[in-house]
């Protein structure tokens, strides 16, 4: 870093920008150092200081890596003990009042309280990443309430490190926010701008006296579409915040990932920052746009490594790329496309991967080797002018792969089917599938895989585990049982080791949410199905009890979101295989006498596209994949699907069209905000908002789940709904598994006392085929 010029320099220089760099690093630690820290705290096994310590200790090992690397500015800021956007919102003070009188604020929003709800939760743009959504108010009074990311550039120069924050924008910070209960008809958070802004310049000011020379300020929502409003919005941000004078504020970077700038593109270039980052591998149509003269005089941050795949660079390609955008561009500085937050660490530590498969790949490590080179190489290429390079895409197919297998009798002829078949009560009660992952069932998976038990040993615990959990279920009341899934590390990964075509990572992990780490499997070759895999533990499970018991599947479209998936052949080929895969465990469970089949679905929202233009042709080959996926089922086997933490209303018409017979959907921590959406009342299939975070460790009360199942009841009819969690109960302990559940039979009963007159209510019900 260097001093700030004085206010008396006639000319005074600003450091210009490295010409290599990242826009963020994974922060949950090579061997997942942060999930084992944060846990031990929640536990009580260590204290908030030791937590911050452990963080600390995060921090120096990234930056010593990324210099060691060859980083000559590394980003901070870009650590979090939980969500990025949590951060902003707790530095912002935007913190709902009834968050205030808990021992630890930050974490009563992620996680809630036993008397407190926490914030909603959804996913961050189309990755499976999770943010925390801020609520803001026009009472949200704002102020800098917390200067982490002042601290952590004082924190890197103790070490001989110098960085540039990170700092989440502050127009995405309001977009990705939504507004707090009882705000007037209208109010959206971006109409408190100009109140953010003020508290947004007093922290520039304040990194500027701490010598900062950069800032990088990211405003991904600027890559889906915007409307004139929100443009105006961008103006107003950046003409604001870089109409500051030049030594009070640091350099601006404004960094755009995910997709193409759009119209965004032309107002950034005219606002008054010195960088824009382009992201050139999801956006990569910019090259040919006719404004891109609008970014002379700008510093081109040019994201010509990809951030979110494990596939080496076409290096040649990205240099080429590179040298077009010289010839537009003030000055061009090689980055990622985006943070390197949604890939592994290090590719080193996977010693067990095919030699061949290995030269394939780089993870956040090799990336930023990538980058290095990249730098190196276009320092020493030639200045003279060279023409648009043309775009590396992904094969493109017209058609599927195969013919599309024979479609599902019509819902209400199943309906019929099913419910002569399976003879269920109003408002059945069921889980979404797993059930707690204990200490023992680890330990005994660890053991497996390392030689130090049998397979006999092994499937012993392993039936074990699904008694108890029948048990459980049974004792409790519930009416549709699931096996618990013990022998299941991860819904996709489990798959991918029983399906050809996948590879897994021993240390590949990546971070979904707070503590919540998965690691993505490698999707790369033909997608086949060996043998069955589910079916002997459903097969027993159901020999345990008389209540029907689910089939669990994952779905081809969840399945593919959370791997690395090849890029050499049409992504809808991809998919057609993996629900052709699929298909045949449906059948094989069917065969075994399995009623009820769940086929996850997740990711549905996950992978729409931002812009608009693009969603219809994904969301009918996602949805023709999940049709493929399920065609053999019978009329009287009844097919569930599952969405969770994605904002299931925006794709309400697509879930619809899955022409699954049951959708369980996640509601609870957001209110059941979903059954606002007018498409809610077209909706004639079975139907489970869910009743009980699952993301938090607190247990719902009866009224609690009671007053939410009655807000259910006033849109949907008693007979199409369903009384389930939000999600799978893998991260919950047993004790709070069962004191949740036993509230929600208890609730569900007192619920069936009226159901009949909620059957027959003429504002609730409409003309159905069963009833």
């Amino acid at each position: 870093m260097t001093a700030r010029p004085n206010a008396v320099s006639t000319f005074p220089t600003f450091p210009a920008f490295p010409s290599a760099t990242i826009l963020g690093y994974p922060r949950i630690g090579p061997r997942r150092e942060l999930k084992r820290a944060l846990e031990s705290y929640w536990n009580g096994r260590s204290s908030r200081d030791e937590l911050n310590s452990a963080g600390r200790r995060l921090r120096e090992a990234t930056w010593r890596r990324l210099t060691d690397l060859g980083l000559a500015e590394p980003p901070s800021n870009t650590f979090s003990l939980y969500d990025h956007v949590l951060d902003t919102a707790f530095m912002l003070d935007a913190v709902p009042a009834r968050y205030r009188a808990a021992d630890d604020v930050y974490f009563a929003m992620a996680r809630g309280t036993d008397d407190v709800a926490p914030l909603r939760m959804t996913k961050w743009f189309d990755t499976n990443y999770h943010y925390i959504v801020p609520e803001i108010g026009p009472e949200t009074a704002f102020r800098l309430a917390d200067d982490k990311p002042v601290r952590e550039v004082a924190e890197a120069r103790e070490l001989g490190v110098s960085t540039r924050p990170v700092l989440l924008g502050p127009v995405t910070f309001l977009l990705l926010s939504q507004a707090s209960a009882g705000s007037p008809a209208g109010f959206t958070p971006l109409h408190r701008l100009n109140d953010v802004l003020g508290v947004y310049s007093e922290l520039l000011r304040a990194l500027a006296a701490e010598g900062v020379d950069w800032v990088q300020l990211d405003e991904p929502a600027l890559v889906a579409d915007r409307s004139d409003e929100e443009l105006v919005a961008v103006r107003v941000a950046y003409e604001r915040l870089g109409g500051l004078d030049l030594t009070e504020r640091p350099q601006l970077f404004v960094s755009s990932y995910f997709g193409e700038l759009g119209a965004a593109l032309p107002v950034l270039a005219d606002c008054p920052v010195e960088a824009i980052g382009l992201d050139l591998d999801r956006g990569r149509d910019v090259l040919a746009r006719r404004d891109l003269a609008s970014l002379a005089g700008k510093t081109v941050v040019a994201g010509v490594v990809p951030g979110r795949n494990i596939w080496r660079t076409h290096l040649n390609d990205a240099l080429d790329t590179l040298r077009y955008l010289r010839g537009k561009a003030g000055d061009v500085t090689v980055s990622t496309s985006c943070s390197l937050l949604h890939v592994p660490h290090d590719l080193e530590s996977e010693d067990d991967l095919d030699p061949a498969l290995r030269k394939r790949l780089a993870f956040a490590d090799q990336k930023v080797g990538e980058v290095i080179e990249l730098a190196r190489l276009f320092a020493a290429a030639p200045d003279d002018a060279v023409t648009a390079p043309p775009v590396r895409q992904r094969p493109q197919a017209s058609s599927p792969d195969s013919a599309q297998p024979a479609e599902r009798s019509p819902y209400p002829v199943r309906a019929v089917a099913q419910a002569e078949h399976l003879r269920l009560p109003p408002l059945p009660v069921t889980t979404i599938g797993s059930f707690p992952q204990t200490g023992d069932v680890r330990a005994a998976r660890a053991a497996l895989a390392a030689g130090e038990i049998s397979e006999e040993r092994y499937e012993a615990l392993v039936k074990a585990e699904i008694e108890r959990a029948v048990r459980l279920q049974e004792r409790l009341g519930l009416d549709v049982l699931v096996h618990g899934e013990p022998e299941r590390n991860d819904m996709v990964q489990y798959f991918a080791e029983h399906l050809d075509g996948f590879a897994i990572t021993r240390h590949g992990w990546v971070q979904s949410y707070g503590s919540r780490c998965t690691r993505p499997p490698i999707l790369h070759g033909d997608v086949d199905r060996p043998a069955p895999i589910t079916v002997g533990w459903a097969r027993y499970a159901q020999s345990l009890t008389g209540k029907p018991v689910k089939g669990m599947l994952t779905g081809p479209v969840t399945i593919v979101a959370w791997s690395f998936v090849r890029e050499d052949r049409p992504l809808r080929a991809v998919f057609d295989q993996v629900a052709d895969a699929i298909r045949a465990e449906v059948a094989d469970l069917q065969d075994a006498g399995v009623s009820i089949i769940q086929v996850d679905e997740p990711a549905l929202r996950e992978l729409l596209p931002l812009r608009r233009a693009d969603q219809a042709a994904y969301l009918s080959w996602a949805v023709g994949a999940y049709r493929r996926a399920t065609s053999v089922a019978a009329d009287r086997t009844q097919i569930h699907t599952h969405l969770c933490y994605s904002d299931a209303a925006e794709v309400l018409t697509a879930i619809d069209a899955l022409d699954a017979d049951v959708t369980t959907i996640e509601s609870a921590r957001s209110n059941a905000r979903v059954l606002d959406d007018p498409a809610m009342k077209g909706f004639a299939r079975g139907l489970g908002p869910g009743v009980y975070d699952i993301h938090s460790p607190r247990v719902p009360a009866v009224p609690e789940i009671t007053g939410l199942a009655e807000k259910i009841l006033r849109v949907l009819p008693a007979d199409q709904v369903w009384i389930n969690p939000d999600c799978g109960l893998k991260t919950r302990t047993y004790d709070q598994v069962e004191a949740a559940l036993t509230n929600i039979v208890t609730a569900t009963a007192e619920l069936r006392e009226v159901s009949e007159v909620l059957l027959s209510s003429s504002d609730n019900c409409r003309d159905r085929s069963v009833g």
